[in-house]
C-alpha cells in the first residue's frame, strides 16, 4: 500500500523538530494524533453496481367526492362573489340576462364610507366595492326574491358601519336586511362571531328568516338547559348565534366573564333597551363586541331620552339626556336610516304580506299532541262510519288549540301580536285582527286593552256596529279592532287602516283576500302589511301547504263558509281532506 502522503507529512515533521527564535522546540505526539487511512477500517471494499432505472406504475382509482359539511372563512379581507354553476342551460343564461339589463337601468347602491372613517385605506375599501344591485343582477350574488331599491340602500347603510340603528317602519324588511349584511360581511371575512338578540317569540323567526336569504350561513338559537347553553356560546364553528333578552340575564356569567367575544352583536326590537337603568340594558351594553346595530320601528316612543338609551349602547356617552333636539338629531343623523312607506312607495306594492311562522308554546303543544292522537284514534276506528264532517270537527279543535291552550290560555300568537301592536301604536297606526272565532276574539281582549281595543263580530248588534266603524276611524285612542271574518270580511271602507293581522287562516282564500282589502282598497293612505299567524308543524301548516298547492285550482277549501257539508269538498279531492290526517278515506286508497 502506498504511505499516504499526510503521513508522510507528519512523520517528516516529527523526524525533524523545528526550532524557532524562541529556542522552543515543536513536537507532535504520535500516541494522541490521528491520520486520514485510520478513518476507514482496513476490511472495508468498494463494490460497483449498475445504475438503477426508476419505472412508473399506472394505480386505478375511483374518483374522491367531496362534500362541504361547514363553513369556511375566507383569510382574504375583500368579498369574492361566488362563480356561477358551470351547467347552465340556454334558459338560464337568457334569464340572468333579463336581469342584468333591468338593473343596468337603475340607479347603482354602493356603499359608502361613514363620516367617522378618515384613514384613505379605508374609505377606499368600501368606495372601491361593486355596486350592490350590480351583484344581484350577475347572479353572482344570489336572493330567494329580488331585493327592492330601498332594501339594497339598507344593505348598504349597515355593511359599512360599526354602530347603526336601521329604523325603517314596521313590514319594510329591517330581518332581510340585517340579514343580508351579516351574510356579506361573513363572506367577505369582516367578521366571523355574530350575536343576534330578539324578543322570545321572534327567536324561530330569525332562523327561518335565516335560512331563506342566507341558507349557506350556519345559525343557531341559544336555548335547552345549562349544559347545553353553554356549548352553543361556545361553539365557534357556528357564527351566527340567536338568543332572547330573557336568557341574558340568565347566562350573563358566561356572556360576560368567560372570555367571549363578538365581532357584531345586532338588537332586534331594540326599543327594549330604551331604559338605560333596566337589568337588560346594562347587560347588553357590557357584551364584549367590535360592532353594535339596533333594528327598531320605533326608535323613540316618548321622549328623546329613548334615543339616548339606544345610543349608550352604540356609542356611550355620544349623546346625553336633556340635549337639545337639533344638536342631538345632527349628531346622530351619519348614524341612523329611517324610512317610510310612504317614502319608498315606489319601490314597493301597495300591499306586503308578512308570514308570522311561530312554534307552539309548552302547554300547547303539550294539548295538541294529545288531542291529535287520540282525535286520529278515534277517525280510524269509525273505519266505514268516517265522513268529512268527521275530519272537520278534529281540524276545528286542533286549530282552535293553535290559538290558544284551553286548559292555560297560553298562546304564542298572542304574544307575538302584543309585540307587533306596540308597534303599530308607536307609530300613530290602526289595525284589523281577524279570527274565525268570536270565542279566541274574547280571549284576546284582556291583552289588548292598552290599545284601545273595538269589537265587530256576530254578537254586535247590527244597529251598535256603524258606530264602532266611527269610533275607531276618529278616536286616537282605539288603535285596533277585533273581527271575525263572518261579520268584517265584506261591505267595510278602513282604508285608513295600514296594517291586518290575519290571527287565524280561513277555509277559503278568497274569504281572506275580501277581508284583507278593507283596508287595501281606493283611497288606502299607504301601503297594506298583512301578517299572517300560523302554528308550525301542525294542522295549520298542512293546510296552509294543500292552500298553496291548490291556489289555482279551486275558489274554496270547503264550499260552505261555515264548514263543509257532508260529502261537500270545494276544492280539495276526498282523499286529499283525508289525508291531512293520513287516513283512509271509505273505499279509498289511504294517502301519505
Amino acid at each position: 500500500m502506498r504511505p499516504n502522503p499526510l503521513t508522510r507529512s507528519i512523520e517528516s515533521k516529527v523526524m525533524t523538530p523545528r526550532h524557532d527564535h524562541s529556542g522552543i522546540t515543536a513536537q507532535i505526539d504520535l500516541a494522541n494524533s490521528w491520520s486520514a487511512d485510520s478513518l476507514v477500517p482496513s476490511d472495508t471494499y468498494e463494490l460497483s453496481f449498475d445504475a438503477i432505472k426508476p419505472r412508473s406504475l399506472p394505480i386505478r382509482v375511483s374518483p374522491l367526492k367531496t362534500r362541504v359539511t361547514g363553513f369556511m372563512f375566507p383569510e382574504a379581507n375583500q368579498w369574492i362573489p361566488p362563480k356561477p354553476p358551470p351547467s347552465q342551460t340556454s334558459e338560464d343564461k337568457e334569464a340572468i340576462e333579463k336581469v342584468r339589463r333591468r338593473y343596468k337601468t337603475i340607479k347603482h347602491h354602493r356603499v359608502k364610507p361613514p363620516n367617522d372613517v378618515v384613514k384613505l385605506q379605508d374609505r377606499l375599501y368600501y368606495l372601491l366595492q361593486p355596486p350592490l344591485d350590480l351583484l344581484v343582477g350577475s347572479g353572482q350574488l344570489n336572493f330567494p326574491f329580488d331585493p327592492f331599491a330601498y332594501q339594497l340602500d339598507g344593505i348598504a347603510f349597515l355593511f359599512p358601519r360599526y354602530a347603526a340603528v336601521l329604523a325603517d317602519e314596521m313590514g319594510l324588511g329591517k330581518t332581510m336586511q340585517a340579514i343580508s349584511t351579516i351574510r356579506l360581511l361573513l363572506c367577505s371575512g369582516e367578521v366571523r362571531s355574530v350575536l343576534l338578540v330578539c324578543p322570545k317569540p321572534l327567536v324561530t323567526n330569525w332562523l327561518r328568516e335565516f335560512s331563506v336569504w342566507a341558507p349557506e350561513i350556519p345559525v343557531t338559537a341559544i336555548e335547552g338547559n345549562a349544559a347545553k347553553r353553554e356549548h352553543a356560546w361556545r361553539s365557534p364553528e357556528i357564527p351566527v348565534k340567536v338568543a332572547n333578552y330573557e336568557l341574558l340575564m340568565r347566562d350573563k356569567e358566561t356572556v360576560l366573564e368567560s372570555g367571549l367575544h363578538f365581532d357584531l352583536v345586532a338588537l332586534d326590537e331594540a326599543q327594549r333597551i330604551k331604559n338605560r337603568n333596566s337589568t337588560t340594558s346594562e347587560i347588553v351594553r357590557a357584551i364584549p363586541r367590535t360592532r353594535s346595530w339596533a333594528l327598531t320601528g320605533t326608535p323613540v316612543e316618548n321622549s328623546p331620552d329613548d334615543l339616548v338609551g339606544i345610543f349608550d349602547y352604540l356609542s356611550p356617552g355620544y349623546l346625553k339626556v336633556g340635549m337639545p333636539m337639533a344638536e342631538m338629531a345632527k349628531r346622530s343623523k351619519d348614524y341612523i336610516m329611517r324610512r317610510t312607506k310612504d317614502m319608498v312607495m315606489n319601490d314597493m306594492p301597495p300591499k306586503l304580506y308578512r308570514d308570522a311562522e311561530l312554534d307552539l308554546t309548552p302547554e300547547q303543544w303539550a294539548t295538541y299532541e294529545q288531542a291529535e292522537s287520540e282525535g286520529i284514534v278515534k277517525l280510524e276506528e269509525m273505519d266505514q262510519e268516517l265522513t268529512i264532517q268527521h275530519v272537520f270537527e278534529l281540524v276545528l279543535r286542533l286549530k282552535q288549540i293553535c290559538n290558544f291552550d284551553p286548559p292555560t290560555g297560553s298562546s304564542v300568537k298572542l304574544e307575538r301580536m302584543v309585540a307587533d301592536m306596540e308597534e303599530v301604536v308607536a307609530s300613530g297606526k290602526k289595525a284589523i285582527v281577524f279570527s274565525q272565532w268570536v270565542n279566541s276574539i274574547d280571549k284576546m281582549l284582556p291583552a289588548m286593552q292598552r290599545f284601545g281595543p273595538l269589537e265587530y263580530h256576530g254578537r254586535v248588534p247590527h244597529k251598535k256596529r256603524d258606530g264602532v266603524i266611527d269610533q275607531f276611524k276618529n278616536d286616537p285612542n282605539c288603535s285596533v279592532i277585533l273581527m271575525s271574518y263572518g261579520a268584517g270580511s265584506v261591505g267595510l271602507n278602513l282604508q285608513f287602516c295600514e296594517y291586518v293581522f290575519l290571527f287565524d287562516r280561513w277555509w277559503n282564500p278568497a274569504i281572506e283576500d275580501q277581508a284583507i282589502n278593507r283596508a287595501h282598497r281606493i283611497g288606502a293612505r299607504g301601503a297594506v302589511t298583512v301578517t299572517r299567524m300560523l302554528a308550525m308543524n301542525t294542522i295549520e301548516q298542512r293546510i296552509a301547504s294543500v292552500l298553496d298547492e291548490k291556489r289555482q285550482m279551486f275558489d274554496a277549501l270547503f264550499s260552505d263558509q261555515s264548514g263543509p257539508t257532508k260529502g261537500s269538498g270545494g276544492g280539495l279531492s276526498r282523499d286529499e281532506i283525508f289525508g291531512l290526517f293520513d287516513l283512509r278515506a271509505p273505499g279509498g286508497k289511504k294517502v301519505a
